[in-house]
């Protein structure tokens, strides 16, 4: 060993262990070191590596240093690759093939990371992987290497940037089309030393020296704003696909945004805007974190890159001043959007910075910073254009409609002709604000219920600022009902907002109205607070004043303790042994905003805790109160999926409530909490979740599960659950119709018993499971597959095309859309003499005399 430095005996000498021992001391040694000395970490072994070839010992250690940035120099990624392709010269060809991919892998993330060597050693190892692989079909692992290597090597000429090309690199659909799109830009006066730099961000967030340098390039480009302007945008605009990745296992083409290197780029832009003052600033990096975190792809999970996103929040998150109400409106839109773990909490920390800057709740903070879009106090925004005129205008329960009045009063649902070919650029602004408004009205809409989970109680002066007048969260907040405590006792009147010479009343549906005056308390009326009685009071209101609410409030299910549930245990099992298809019910999981690791066959892949933190009052400082969260066990369920890897089937366990004290911080541990401890809205509401990932996830709830062949083992369930004793939403569901179908044509065609709609057709009868929505016909009990699309069904009613011109009330938007299928379905068979689907006829018709 002489000549050696004491690192290279400290590894060779690990590696000796490891070998001879077991454990893992390399690993230990390597992930201690600095960055430098990982440089000639990977150095050292890579020659060992060419003098020895690959083993079990040195393969964890290529490929973990093969995936991080090590700063490497030109001239050491050269030296990687000149002993790369001296040692495929020698080796015999029979075993290039084995032999050729650990060796690489090194010299691969060395050159991709410095952008490119000397072009002869490159051509010379992509030589090397023809003779060690062959031709490889597109996409494969080998083929993706040398698609690298030819980045890498690059045409002879540049294009008209003139940039090389390691920037904006074409190892994903984004490099190109910025080149193709700003060729002229790019090509600009120190546009590349301001790219470097940002391809040189290593980190999610940007030392202060980072940030200066940034500051000093950025002002040498003479169209700094309209740069970082159109890379930002540009990766706003990029649609997901499939780009160039380093892995462990070599180098792979899977879903995302960009590749590793234009990610860079991207993230240091981003944060170059901070030194910008444009008004763009913030929706520009607001919406790169939402097209980046949310989607499919990429390495994050449920998200097509994970660190732009992250990039993307902790920016809004220090923004201050003027900036900060945008930012916050940004981060509010992300969390309602956005699933995957890492980022979400990076949402929450986000948001409680910029709020404990301004002296408010991010509740607060959120609430404050909700635009109005120009909206006036009814809720509208008129623009002339020429002789006619654009109303935008957001109705209750929270719609949103554009539309033209013309010179006589006409009202028109699309643009005129002379609007579109005279006023072009005000419409499109007209038209980007009503699909803006739709989104806000969403989250909205999201924002109220959790406020109605939570608890949480405003001044009258916030609810009547932030909430009633306001012209786009208004339209929300007054078709749902509210309760009010006049003098702060205690004492808590509901009613529904009712404006008044004076003010605002809520009024009763006895008639009377309780005035909300200077100094009261109010919040959302949940009905597990209130007994029957009241809560039939309600339902009978809301549907003889046909007030459609913008989420399911006066119907809403209530979840009350069992008599077995009453005592100490922190757990339920009254949801457990269910079966449900796997992704569905995680997609419905992450909406509702639980998370929790995939379920697969892979290690670790048979079962997964879905957890989510209960909303808390909106007024309540971090630092104070208790946070709750709720926790669903699922575990794999065999159904022959193991080829792909991905769980098709899974089971439901029990559900567990537990606790944190705020003043134990984030890291604080969480204890299970008896279900008598957690308030009745927070159990009520995550119980309720749950019902609902069975009720639309359950493989009971699919009509065709046995004609399309699926898996007999799980046919006694799928019979049981699809025909059984209804639920909590099956019973909302069959109140909901008692009400309704008497004031329906079919009416007289109707009867309802406690599993069934019962509807009586021209040409037999026929029952509607209402928990499950399958159809069997009598009087033998034959299934009757009619499939409806929910989101088609509710349309319909509400235009009246599912009814025979008649229109349908429904007094709340859906989350299933169960009730509108039941519905739609009762209209289709109560006039089954007229069904024009063959499929449908011959079913009905078979048996008949």
């Amino acid at each position: 060993m002489v000549g050696t430095t004491s690192l290279e005996v400290r590894l060779y000498e690990a590696g000796v262990r490891q070998r001879t021992q077991g454990g893992a001391a390399v690993q230990e040694l390597l992930q201690g070191l600095p960055p430098d000395e990982l440089r000639r970490a990977a150095l050292w072994i890579h020659r060992n590596q060419c003098r020895g070839g690959a083993d079990r010992v040195t393969d964890w250690s290529v490929s973990w240093l093969a995936e991080r940035r090590l700063g490497w120099s030109v001239s050491q990624a050269e030296e990687l690759l000149e002993r790369l392709v001296g040692v495929m010269a020698i080796v015999d060809p029979a075993q290039l093939l084995q032999e050729y991919g650990p060796l690489m892998q090194l010299p691969l993330a060395a050159a991709r990371e410095v952008g490119g060597c000397d072009r002869a050693l490159m051509r010379a190892a992509r030589k090397a992987s023809l003779s060690a692989w062959g031709d490889q079909t597109e996409g494969s692992e080998n083929a993706a290497t040398r698609e690298v290597l030819d980045r890498l090597i690059g045409p002879e000429t540049p294009d008209a940037t003139g940039l090389p090309w390691a920037i904006l690199d074409d190892e994903d659909a984004y490099g190109p089309r910025m080149r193709a799109e700003h060729p002229e830009l790019l090509a600009a006066a120190g546009v590349r030393a301001f790219l470097e730099h940002c391809a040189a961000l290593g980190t999610a967030r940007p030392t202060r020296k980072w940030q200066k340098a940034a500051g000093e390039l950025l002002a040498a480009v003479g169209r700094g704003d309209e740069l970082v302007r159109a890379l930002l945008d540009g990766a706003a605009e990029q649609t997901e696909h499939l780009v160039v990745a380093a892995r462990s296992t070599g180098v792979h083409r899977e879903w995302g945004l960009v590749g590793e290197r234009n990610e860079a780029v991207v993230r240091g832009a981003l944060w170059a805007a901070a030194d910008l003052t444009g008004a763009w600033v913030v929706p520009a990096v607001g919406a790169v974190a939402l097209n980046a975190g949310t989607g499919t792809g990429g390495s994050g999970g449920v998200c097509r890159s994970a660190r732009l996103a992250s990039a993307g929040v902790a920016f809004l998150g220090a923004c201050e001043g003027e900036r900060a109400s945008d930012a916050v409106r940004w981060l509010g839109r992300l969390k309602g959007t956005v699933r995957n773990r890492t980022v979400v909490k990076g949402i929450g920390k986000a948001l409680e910075a910029v709020a404990g800057r301004a002296g408010l709740t991010p509740s607060m903070l959120r609430e404050r910073g909700t635009p109005a879009h120009g909206l006036d106090a009814r809720g509208m925004r008129e623009e002339a254009l020429g002789e006619y005129t654009a109303v935008l205008a957001v109705r209750e329960p929270g719609v949103v409609s554009l539309s033209f009045h013309g010179p006589q009063g006409r009202v028109l649902k699309s643009a005129p002709k002379p609007v579109r070919e005279r006023h072009g650029e005000l419409l499109a602004s007209l038209r980007a604000a009503t699909k803006e408004l739709r989104t806000l009205l969403a989250s909205e809409r999201a924002r109220l219920e959790d406020h109605l989970a939570a608890g949480t109680t405003w001044p009258t002066e916030d609810w009547e600022r932030y909430y009633i007048d306001h012209p786009v969260t208004g339209a929300a907040a007054r078709a749902l009902l509210w309760e009010v405590d006049p003098d702060g006792d205690g004492r808590w009147t509901a009613g529904l907002p009712e404006r008044t010479g004076g003010g605002w009343a809520l009024a009763g549906a006895d008639g009377t109205a309780v005035p909300v005056g200077p100094g009261a308390l109010l919040r959302l009326w949940h009905p597990v607070l209130a007994d029957g009685e009241e809560i039939e009071e309600w339902r009978a209101e809301l549907t003889g004043r046909e007030l459609r609410q913008p989420f399911k409030q006066g119907f809403r299910e209530v979840y009350r303790l069992a008599p077995g549930e009453v005592g100490t245990a922190p757990s339920t099992d009254r949801f457990a042994g269910h079966i449900l298809r796997y992704g569905r019910a995680r997609a419905l999981m992450a909406e509702r905003g639980w998370s929790g690791d995939a379920l697969g066959y892979f290690s670790g892949g048979g079962s997964s805790a879905m957890v989510r933190e209960l909303p808390r009052p909106g007024e309540l400082p971090v630092s104070e109160g208790t946070f709750w969260r709720s926790r669903l066990v699922v575990e794999l369920v065999d159904a022959g999926s193991a080829a792909t890897g991905v769980a098709y089937l899974c089971s439901t366990g029990q559900v567990r409530f537990e606790r944190r004290a705020a003043s134990a911080g984030a890291r604080g541990p969480w204890e299970g909490a008896a279900l008598t401890d957690v308030p009745a809205p927070l159990r009520s509401e995550a119980l309720r979740d749950v019902d609902l990932f069975v009720g639309v996830a359950s493989i009971g709830a699919d009509p065709e599960w046995r004609d399309r062949g699926e898996p007999r083992a799980h046919d006694g369930y799928w019979e049981s659950w699809s025909l059984g004793e209804p639920s909590e939403p099956a019973r909302i569901r069959r109140e909901t119709l008692a009400r309704l179908l008497p004031r329906t044509r079919i009416a007289d065609r109707t009867e309802l018993t406690d599993r069934f709609l019962r509807v009586r057709g021209e040409l037999r009868a026929y029952r509607i499971h209402l928990g499950s929505g399958h159809v069997l016909m009598e009087p033998d009990g034959t299934r009757l597959p009619v499939v409806a699309d929910p989101g088609a069904a509710g349309a319909a009613l509400a235009a009246g095309a599912a009814a025979g011109g008649e229109k349908v009330f429904l007094p709340f938007e859906e989350e299933d859309g169960l009730l509108s299928v039941i519905l739609s379905k009762a209209f289709l068979l109560a006039d089954d003499a007229r069904i024009t689907d063959r499929t449908i006829t011959a079913r009905i018709r078979q048996g008949l005399s």
